[in-house]
This record gives structure tokens, C-alpha cells and sequence, in this order.
């Protein structure tokens, strides 16, 4: 266990680990200020950038498929309604405290982007006007996020789709952008941080790569949206270099002959591994919107790891390397886990994920990906919250990527240009993150273009809580294993395709 600690000791997340140690369920270490982190971020520069907001609008007014197909799916939403009322709380339980109040939250979320979303396409200011009225009441009510483990899973999901919904309207008039940052920086990053370093005080592999992409991407958001260079840093470094299973060479252990990078959680099961990718994706999606490829860090390992798994959820053979993790607490209740195959897959399951994805490797960077291409088609046009079913799972992303990631192919000349951003991105990471295909070192002036613009669109068992009240919806149509005292029982099942597989 001694050595377990001083690993962890390692971790290249500066100005976090003594913070750390202090920290408590529902309280924060606050972040660095941004006046001494080194200055702004381009904005809007999460999920989308002017570019990006600008070619959905141009293309829906103009009628062009398939945008005018995601746009429907935007405007049949619920959520997308302007007549939407929010539901603050100043607490959020998820997985254990009461009330278990958190799809309060989510549904809020997802009500403030998308309403967000269709003001920017269609400049209506009435959906300006509600999203805005949304993010006001949860950031002057919220004071934290409680419960069990879920609740780092509830700071990393919820957290980096609130900084995207307030990214869309941070310039409206009425919008508290300095308080909505104060809830960012101090209810939710402290939480995605803590865990980042501490991981409950688990073993290092307790938790499955999924657990630290939600926090890593909610790391990232806020500091781009606080302008907060070291935060940033902290998670570009952790998707490089961190001990948990999140980071890239953790999350695809294994590239094998075929090309395909072999993606951890498959010998789990298929709804985590399809958030996992998702998360990846909109992780890598932010940094890039800032200059940095993280797409194509070291050698596109990201695509290898999205074309096994599109692969596989589609019913193909995929090889498996056997792999056993050690689980429990530190000093504490111990076990081990042996994930032997990729697990049994049901073709007709999906996320809204895959146009993202697809769309940075085959349109802006001209690379083919013919897994990634057919499961695209497959899920088109993209939906979001409230499309995927009534629980949690279905509003893990923000969706409609039909409508936002679709993009004109780059010609040769942008498809081998290093991302682009207003501002030097590089001074937040210390090198450009790309080092394979697609990756680059050259960097633009203040007045350059976005990359999308320059590419054409361009306590003990509660460690093993795995947000278990929604999981059953997620893998109903697989076959699910038993629940017992909130942990996931492995069972071994028969299954069609690559064989035999385990569950947890």
C-alpha cells in the first residue's frame, strides 16, 4: 500500500495533491484565479466554436442535409422548449444522501444547452432567454454536489455540460458569468480534481477509464471556460501521462496488428465503453477548439481505440487481451477482477457520439475510418438528452452531433494544418500534444481562424457504485448482472459473436 501512495505522489497535476488531502464530500478546493493562470481562452471554444455555431446556422437556413435532420431532432426535444422551467436545488444527492435529486440537474443541463444551441442557429432570443434564466437560478442556488461515489461522476458529467451550455450565451446581458464561475471553480472541478488525484481513496484501478474521462473533461471545460491555463494543464497532462485508467495508453492498452487500438472497458460491458469513447471524444474535442490535438496524440491512438469499438458494437470480432485489475480501497478491503473477452454487444444499442468523432477523422483530417463512417450513418440523425431513454445514461452527452459535427471535407492544405486557436495554447501544456498523424507544432496569431474554421466545420463498497439505479436501462438488451449491496456481481454469459464474456 506504501507504494500505492507514493505513485500517487507522481501525479504531474500540479498545486492539487496537498489540497487535496483536506477535502471533503461537498466541498471544494478551489482553483487556481485565472489572473494568475496566464490569461484568456478563445470563446466560444467548448464543443463549438463561432466557426462551427456559424456553419449549423448557414447550413439549416439553407435548407442542406443532413443538418435540417439534426435541427428536427433539436427543435421535437422537450428540452429545447423555451417555455422550459429550472428546478435549482442548493444540494445534489446522486447515489446515496437524500433526496436523489440529481435528474432535477441533468434535465436542467440539457435544457440550458439546447435551448442555447437553437438561439445560436436560428437567433430566436427567447431560447437565449430561458437558457440563461436556467444557468442564473442553478449558479445562485447550487452549493454542492453530495452522495456516494456517483457524486464524482456527477461533478465530472455535470460539470463539463454546464460550462458548455453557459459557453453558448457567456455574452448575453443578463447571464452571471463571474457567479455561474464561481459554482464551476468551487462546487464541481474541486470534486473532478479530488478525484483525478485521489480516486475516493481507492487503488489506482479500482475505476474503469469512464470514471476518469467525466472528471478529466470537466477539469478541462472549466478551466477553459474560467480561463484557467493551469487547470487546463492539469487535464491535458492526465489524458497523457495519469496513473488511472483514463488516460489514453490506459484506456486502449493494446494496438494490435489490425490497426485497432483494443479499448478497456469492452471486457466490461458495451453501454460503458460507448460513454467512454463518447467522453474521450469530447475531451479531445475541447482541446482542440483551444490548438491542442489531443486526436491525434501518439500516432491517432484515439481513432484506433473509436474504430474497435464502432467495430464491435456493430457485431464485429474484435480481438481481447486478458487483463486483471486490482480493486478496493487503500489500506482497506482489497480484491481483484479479470476481464477475459470483450463482452456480448447488442447492434441496435447507441450514443449520440459518433458523428463527432467521425467527422474530425474522415472531413477535417481526410483519414479513413470506415468503422467509425458506417456506425455514424448508423445513428443519424443524432439526438440528445431525453432521446436515449428516461435515466441518467441517456443525457451522458450533449448530443445532436448530426447537426453540430457534420462538416465539408478540408482540402489537403487544412487537413495537414495543426489546430488553430486565438490564443497560444501551447504555453498551457508546455509542447503541442499531437505527435502522429495530423499532429503539428505551428501556431497562428491572435486573429487566425478557429480550427473548425480553417478545416471546413471544423467508506469500503461505496468504491464499486457505478451509477447502478440507471445501469440496468443501459444493458437490458445484453443481459445484466446481478445487483447485491451496490456492487455489480460478475456472470459469466454466453454471447454471439467473439465469445464468452464478463460483466461488473
Amino acid at each position: 500500500m506504501t507504494a500505492q501512495i507514493s505513485r500517487r505522489s507522481t501525479l504531474k497535476i500540479a498545486g492539487i495533491a496537498a489540497g487535496a488531502a483536506g477535502l471533503g464530500v461537498g466541498t471544494g478546493l478551489a482553483a487556481t484565479p485565472a489572473s494568475a493562470a496566464g490569461g484568456a481562452f478563445a470563446h466560444p471554444g467548448l464543443l463549438h466554436t463561432t466557426a462551427d455555431l456559424a456553419r449549423m446556422a448557414a447550413k439549416v437556413k439553407a435548407g442542406a442535409r443532413p443538418y435540417t435532420a439534426g435541427f428536427a431532432k433539436l427543435t421535437a426535444n422537450p428540452h429545447s422548449q423555451s417555455s422550459w422551467t429550472p428546478r435549482p436545488a442548493a444540494t445534489v444527492y446522486r447515489g446515496g444522501g437524500s433526496p436523489q435529486n440529481y435528474a432535477q440537474l441533468y434535465k436542467d443541463i440539457h435544457a440550458a444547452y439546447q435551448n442555447a444551441l437553437r438561439h445560436r442557429i436560428t437567433g430566436e432570443t427567447a431560447h437565449a432567454d430561458t437558457a440563461v434564466r436556467i444557468l442564473n437560478a442553478w449558479s445562485a442556488t447550487l452549493t454542492s454536489v453530495q452522495g456516494s461515489a456517483d457524486r464524482f461522476l456527477a461533478a465530472g458529467l455535470y460539470g463539463y455540460q454546464f460550462a458548455n451550455a453557459a459557453e453558448l450565451v457567456r455574452d448575453h446581458g443578463d447571464f452571471e458569468l463571474d457567479r455561474f464561475k464561481t459554482m464551476l471553480s468551487e462546487v464541481f472541478a474541486p470534486l473532478s480534481d479530488d478525484f483525478l488525484v485521489r480516486h475516493n481513496g481507492a487503488v489506482i484501478t479500482n475505476y474503469w477509464p469512464n470514471w476518469d474521462l467525466a472528471n478529466m473533461a470537466c477539469v478541462l471545460a472549466t478551466g477553459i471556460f474560467c480561463d484557467d491555463r493551469a487547470q487546463v494543464a492539469r487535464a491535458v497532462d492526465y489524458f497523457k501521462n495519469g496513473e488511472g485508467l483514463g488516460a489514453v495508453r490506459k484506456a486502449i492498452p493494446v494496438v494490435h496488428d489490425d490497426g485497432l487500438g483494443e479499448w478497456l472497458e469492452a471486457g466490461r460491458d458495451q453501454g460503458h465503453a460507448l460513454l467512454g469513447v463518447g467522453l474521450m471524444g469530447t475531451f479531445c474535442e475541447m482541446a482542440w477548439n483551444q490548438g491542442i490535438d489531443l486526436y491525434g496524440y501518439d500516432d491517432n491512438r484515439f481513432l484506433k481505440g473509436a474504430q474497435y469499438v464502432a467495430k464491435w458494437a456493430m457485431g464485429g470480432e474484435v480481438a481481447y487481451t486478458a487483463n486483471t485489475r486490482a480493486k478496493g480501497a487503500i489500506n482497506g478491503w482489497s480484491g481483484r477482477e479479470t476481464a477475459s473477452d470483450a463482452a456480448g454487444v447488442d447492434p441496435n444499442m447507441t450514443r449520440p457520439i459518433w458523428a463527432m468523432i467521425a467527422n474530425h477523422y474522415t472531413r477535417r483530417r481526410n483519414l479513413d475510418a470506415s468503422y467509425l463512417t458506417r456506425i455514424a450513418a448508423k445513428a443519424a440523425p443524432e439526438g440528445g438528452g431525453g432521446d436515449y431513454g428516461p435515466n441518467s445514461g441517456g443525457y451522458d452527452q450533449l448530443g445532436f452531433g448530426t447537426l453540430a459535427f457534420t462538416r465539408d471535407r478540408a482540402t489537403a492544405a487544412e487537413a495537414s494544418a495543426p489546430p488553430s486557436t486565438s490564443t497560444d495554447a501551447d504555453s498551457a501544456t508546455g509542447s503541442r500534444a499531437g505527435s502522429g498523424s495530423g499532429s503539428g507544432s505551428g501556431k497562428k496569431s491572435a486573429s487566425s481562424a478557429s480550427p473548425s474554421a480553417s478545416a471546413q466545420g471544423g467508506r469500503g463498497e461505496d468504491l464499486a457504485a457505478t451509477g447502478t439505479s440507471d445501469f440496468p436501462a443501459w444493458t437490458a438488451a445484453g443481459g445484466l448482472a446481478a445487483l447485491t449491496g451496490g456492487l455489480l456481481l460478475l456472470r459469466r454469459r454466453t454471447r454471439t459473436g467473439s465469445g464468452g464474456g464478463r460483466q461488473s
